[in-house]
């Protein structure tokens, strides 16, 4: 969706727009792209898409959301690599597409520390175990405990091999002694059906991808995954509440540009992104999706980048997130 920037006095007063910063790099000097490796709708989508009005009202020009899902967030993370390096596509990566993906594939198509420059991370939320409405499960404890049964077995959705909702779930099953059957998925929509359609048994997302489904009594959920219950759901259990490990799955989403982006332009990028996640608008709609603005200094994002890794590697060593 492309957004067109307000007149001149406006954006001026939202203090991202007609910098000395922007009028000595030029930028923008056309439309923005941000490439999101997420449905339309789903949580990720939203918060940027919120992101990307805050921009439009500083910028001359629109910005533009393509979604790119696929390939646990490779398919976006090739395109925004063979575009040109002028800062004019961005790219949201997260924990399966900046940390998992190169370890776990022998040729990704991208290296994420060498192919982009970090920008800044967006956002950071809570994961939920959903399953279906009329689902066998009735709670954590008895998923957990027909997943130590050698008669049973029991699966989870997640996006695809390596993605946060993998990671997440693995190390969560990791943590309780049990083994638990993957099923990825490319699409938001097909995967929340699967579940709710009781194809497969449970699954690790945000409460705002999952909420019209719990709403309309298709999903059930068990249990957030975090050391505080939900303010806006204040009835669900946490983990540890609900007779599971007390792990926290805290997934993240971060901006990146192509390596090779002059350095006055990433500094602009930065400055406006900055500024944009501390708008009350952007606040608002990342705070109603049940989402927390997550800021970050470059230094910061590859450290979190790298401390993914190192929980994924573990994960890869226990035969836990399958090698490509």
């Amino acid at each position: 969706m492309a957004l067109r920037a307000p007149a001149a006095g406006l954006a001026s007063a939202c203090g991202l727009a007609l910098s000395p910063l922007r009028a000595s790099t030029g930028f923008p000097s056309q439309p923005v792209r941000i490439v999101v490796p997420f449905s339309v709708g789903l949580g990720p989508d939203v918060v940027v898409r919120a992101l990307s009005q805050q921009l439009a009202r500083a910028w001359p020009h629109p910005v533009v959301v393509d979604n790119r899902p696929g390939g646990t967030g490779a398919v976006a993370m090739i395109e925004a690599r063979s575009a040109p390096r002028d800062g004019h596509t961005l790219v949201l990566g997260e924990a399966g597409s900046l940390a998992v993906l190169p370890l776990i594939q022998r040729h990704p198509g991208y290296e994420p520390l060498r192919d982009f420059e970090p920008l800044t991370t967006v956002f950071r939320a809570t994961f939920v175990l959903v399953t279906g409405a009329s689902s066998r499960f009735s709670d954590v404890a008895s998923l957990l405990a027909q997943a130590r049964s050698a008669s049973a077995r029991v699966s989870y959705a997640s996006f695809g091999n390596g993605h946060a909702s993998q990671l997440a779930v693995e190390h969560f099953a990791q943590r309780a002694g049990v083994r638990l059957h993957h099923v990825p998925f490319r699409d938001g929509g097909q995967l929340l059906g699967a579940v709710a359609q009781g194809d497969v048994d449970f699954t690790a997302i945000s409460m705002t991808s999952a909420a019209g489904f719990v709403k309309s009594g298709k999903l059930r959920a068990l249990a957030v995954a975090a050391p505080r219950r939900l303010k806006e759901w204040p009835e669900l259990p946490t983990l540890a509440q609900a007779g599971g490990p007390a792990v926290d799955m805290t997934p993240w989403a971060a901006l990146m540009a192509p390596a090779g982006t002059p350095a006055a332009t990433l500094d602009a990028l930065r400055t406006a992104l900055a500024a944009a996640l501390e708008s009350a608008d952007v606040r608002a709609k990342v705070e109603s999706m049940g989402f927390e603005v997550l800021r970050s200094t470059p230094g910061q994002l590859v450290d979190l980048i790298r401390a993914e890794s190192e929980l994924a590697r573990t994960l890869i060593r226990d035969g836990r997130i399958a090698t490509e």
